[in-house]
């Protein structure tokens, strides 16, 4: 199949797997389309079958706020025609899908049917796609597309909840690639440990959602009582806030704010446990990440993260804010290394589960539907 991948280009979940479905499809002999304003951060275009489109956005005067979704269209219809695109695969609802269906309806004149398939990924559902400016167009996007997913049953049901859909939505969760984080031969823990201190660690964008201060206060009371070290990997607008905390707190010495790297998975390989205490999440790819690395994962149980972290299993489920209960819920794992070593192995185990190699056959079948559907 030739297929248009359109996507945010950016470090985000739903970034990160439109580009890695996008390479993996590409593996098993599909010609991969990527159409965005830039170019994605983890893709690679001297690979085989892989290919990139930048739409370029003008800068008018006259317009206080360029319109993306007017030259993405544009350039979604110019792909399509020049390298016989057979199929749009667009990740988030908005802009993404709407600038789709313009792009439907253009092809269609010059008599050409383009099946779009949309994934739902979490905040063009759960955030923007509520807001009464968003919502009308949110609703027709997810309706006019020829098959819908989503990454969590969660997410599903938020969005069967909040908008008028009369379109099937298939749930095909976020998926990850085992062997990447295979990389025992990289981990030397005294770089961040010398003293071969327990490693903790959280990633995110550190947005208010992510409730950072719980991550610090969490950690806190871990270092009361067990010798730990705590990694913070990431940037946004909490980070100030979060090194003010800290420094507050006295701990300053035992926190290390790392920002965007690009060492994720070596950092995530000596780590002993992963924090995440957000108060919405509609996959948490980055806990399956964690998983994968042999990180159990201490969460919030809200939206699709208990669909990734099992309780009692692969780490701890409790509410947002309940910081005593997600601290005792770490301590019980640090300090005792028995359990700690069964946890890992379990959370390993069960982020097999979501291998690449189980779910990208499921989006070759969604495909398929959609194709159907031209017929």
């Amino acid at each position: 199949m030739k297929i248009g991948v359109v996507c945010y280009p950016t470090y985000g979940g739903s970034g990160v797997v439109a580009t890695e479905l996008g390479i993996q499809l590409a593996k098993k002999g599909h010609e991969i389309h990527f159409i965005t304003y830039s170019q994605p951060v983890r893709l690679d275009i001297l690979e085989p079958n892989i290919f990139y489109h930048e739409v370029n956005v003008h800068d008018y005067p006259l317009f206080e706020y360029q319109p993306y979704e007017l030259a993405l269209s544009s350039k979604m219809v110019d792909t399509v025609l020049t390298e016989g695109i057979e199929l749009l695969h667009v990740h988030y609802a908005i802009p993404h899908a709407y600038a789709a269906y313009m792009a439907k309806k253009i092809l269609l004149e010059k008599g050409k049917y383009l099946p779009v398939v949309t994934t739902l990924h979490g905040t063009d559902i759960t955030l923007v796609g509520k807001h009464p400016s968003y919502k009308p167009a949110v609703t027709f996007s997810i309706n006019k597309s020829d098959v819908v997913t989503s990454v969590s049953e969660s997410l599903k049901k938020d969005t069967l909840s909040s908008f008028v859909v009369k379109n099937e939505i298939d749930v095909i969760p976020n998926f990850i690639d085992i062997d990447l984080y295979n990389i025992d031969d990289e981990c030397n823990r005294s770089q961040i440990a010398p003293n071969n201190e327990k490693i903790v660690i959280h990633i995110s964008n550190m947005r208010p959602v992510k409730r950072i201060p719980d991550v610090i206060e969490i950690f806190h009371r871990i270092a009361q009582k067990e010798d730990a070290i705590l990694l913070m990997l990431g940037d946004g607008p909490e980070r100030e806030r979060a090194e003010q905390q800290v420094r507050d707190l006295g701990i300053a010495e035992k926190v290390r704010f790392l920002g965007k790297t690009t060492e994720v998975r070596r950092l995530l390989c000596m780590s002993d446990l992963f924090l995440l205490t957000s108060q919405n999440e509609s996959f948490g790819l980055v806990a399956l990440e964690a998983m994968a690395a042999k990180v159990p994962v201490i969460s919030s149980n809200v939206g699709g993260i208990p669909e990734v972290n099992v309780h009692g299993v692969t780490g701890y489920l409790a509410s947002p804010g309940a910081v005593e209960e997600m601290a005792a819920h770490s301590l019980s794992l640090l300090q005792d290394d028995a359990k700690l070593a069964q946890f890992k192995q379990q959370a390993f185990d069960h982020a097999k589960k979501f291998s690449i190699e189980k779910i990208v056959p499921m989006y070759e079948e969604a495909y398929e539907k959609a194709l159907a559907a031209v017929w």
